[in-house]
Order: C-alpha cells, then structure tokens, then sequence
C-alpha cells in the first residue's frame, strides 16, 4: 500500500538552505508590494512549512497567492488592527489580507495573555487564506502551551442538496508539548471522508461524526468570528475567512516539566508499537514532520522539481533570481 501524498518528502530533485528560499520567498512577495515585514513572516512560515515537508501548505501556495495578490484580489498591504481586547481575550481585522498576519501576531498575542491567566482566546476576520492551522498551535507549543486553532470559509449551502453536505475540508490543529519526543500536533482539514449516499449506506456512523466535525469546526472558524457580518462580505477585497485559536499555558494546571514527561512517556509508548501497513515507523500525528525537520536543518529542505518550477516561473516573470542553480550538486 502507498500512503504517500503531498506532503511527504519528494523522491526527487535538490536540496536548498533553509535562509536561500526563505530570502526568495522574501523577495517575490516584497516585489508584488507587500511590506518588508509582512513579506518577512509569511516567507519565515512558508520556509519552515517545507522545512517540515509540508509543501500544501508552504511554497506549494505561492503561486496561488501571487495571482491573487497581482489580480487585485487580496489586500498585499494591510493594516491589521484590534477590534477589541480583553485580559483573556482579543479581537483581530486583517483588512483584506492573507489571515497569516492577524493569526500569528494575534497567536503571540494571546500566549502573553495566557501566560498570565491561563487560557486566552482570538477571533480574526476580514481577511483570507491562514495557511495550516498547525502555523498557530506549533507556536503556542514554542512556548510551553497547549494550542487549538480552528479555521474556515464564509459559504453557503444549497437547500437543495443533501445535508451530508455539510463536510468540508475546514482545518482543525490541536498541539500538546512534549520533552524529548516530538510534539503531539493533530493538524488536517476536518473533512473526514466525503459525502455520497454509498459512503453513508456502508459507514453512516462514520458520516455522522464527519458532519459534526465540520459543523463545529465552521462554526467556530467562520461564524464565531462574524464573517458573514454585511461588513465583510462587502469590503473592497471579499475577504472570506475567519479563525478562532486558543492558547492554554499549561503550567497553570501542571508543573510543564511533569506534562513534558508524562506526554514523553505516552508518545514513547506509541513509539514502540507496530506501524500500520504502509508507514515506514510508529508515529503519532506530527511525528513525521518532527522527524523531517530535524533532518532538513542538517542538510537542507528537498524540493521536487515541479517546486523549484514553480518558483521559477514566478521569479522569472519578476526578473528576481533564484537560488536553484547553486545546489545541482545536491540532486537525489
């Protein structure tokens, strides 16, 4: 059996430093008007999404954005703000942009907050695509917390279809963090399985669970946070995503050195049994990506060809230069 999808790593083309894509992503971001520092973080988060070997959702988006930045679509520059705060609460309007800003900046804001009361909690509308809600919760675990995000798109449904329906591919993360085994990060659309009425003959449990996950996940991603407010479906840049985090510092509850070795001991646990059939090793959601990354800080993140491709007919339409020829001599 074959499990490998996009995100694992590639079975061929070249290793590149984790500083030269970043510096290119960088560079194509600024030169299609986004701020320097923006520009900065959102290259920061995509590097280190492919340094994980997650390419859905690191340089595997670019070209998505840079179209939809260029068509005018997304707001490259905006001004986020704080609609409103609390000492365990925050608010946040990203202005037409991509969600990646009042996310991670709202993220850091509220670990400060849960550091100081225990749990906090943000809402962000008025913007676009956030990325892997993992960006969010493996954050929240850098600093000793306990990370939920959840995420999703103003849609409407058709009274004419099926209420099975309802399933979508909004993202769920969910983090703990550990000592010296990797962190437990559950990070994946909550779209479970998809809806047909052979799949609900055969698995109608199944179904039911996978219909009330997305429910509550659009619920708390999209309508908690007010996106079908008449004030964002009518803004200049239709912006139509929301999120809601939370961030809960753990040693409010526990000693964090006793919940890292309590997490070590069960993630070491799971270590040891048998992998499924088709997994090289036992690993518990995130494992994986742990592991990668670990070993493309040593010596560079792999990138497909078609990845390098990509970039380059950005670049290339950009008249920026990419770093790709330097390292032939890495190709697998």
């Amino acid at each position: 059996m074959n499990l490998k999808r996009r995100n694992y790593p590639p079975d061929h083309g070249i290793r590149i430093p984790y500083d030269d894509l970043k510096q290119l992503i960088d560079q194509l971001f600024e030169k299609v008007g986004m701020p320097s520092e923006d520009a900065d973080l959102l290259a920061t988060i995509l590097a280190r999404n492919n340094q994980r070997c997650i390419y859905s959702h690191g340089t595997g988006q670019i070209p998505h954005y840079m179209e939809v930045i260029k068509r005018g679509e997304v707001n490259p520059k905006p001004n986020v703000t704080v609609v409103s705060e609390a000492s365990s609460a925050l608010v946040m309007d990203g202005d037409g942009g991509l969600g990646y800003f009042p996310c991670y900046r709202g993220t850091l804001k509220i670990i400060e907050k849960a550091k100081a009361t225990g749990v906090a909690a943000l809402t962000t509308a008025n913007h676009h695509h956030f990325g892997s809600a993992g960006n969010y919760t493996r954050l929240a675990v850098e600093h000793d917390c306990i990370g939920i995000s959840v995420s999703g798109h103003r849609t409407y449904m058709n009274p004419e279809n099926p209420i099975g329906n309802v399933i979508d591919s909004s993202p769920i993360s969910m983090a703990i963090p550990a000592g010296e085994q990797p962190p437990l990060v559950v990070d994946m659309g909550g779209g479970l399985m998809p809806y047909s009425e052979d799949i609900y003959e055969r698995l109608p449990t199944s179904v039911f669970k996978a219909m009330a996950l997305s429910a509550a996940i659009r619920s708390l991603g999209a309508v908690f946070p007010g996106i079908y407010r008449e004030e964002y479906k009518s803004t200049e840049w239709e912006p139509d995503q929301g999120a809601f985090i939370i961030v809960i510092d753990a040693g409010h509850f526990m000693p964090i050195e006793e919940l890292k070795r309590e997490m070590d001991a069960f993630i070491e646990m799971a270590r040891q049994m048998k992998p499924v059939p088709g997994m090289e090793r036992a690993e518990l959601a995130g494992g994986n990506e742990w592991r990668w990354e670990r070993e493309n800080i040593e010596k560079g993140i792999p990138m497909a060809d078609e990845h390098c491709q990509a970039l380059q007919d950005e670049a290339d339409e950009l008249g920026i230069e990419t770093p790709f020829a330097e390292f032939k001599d890495t190709r697998f």
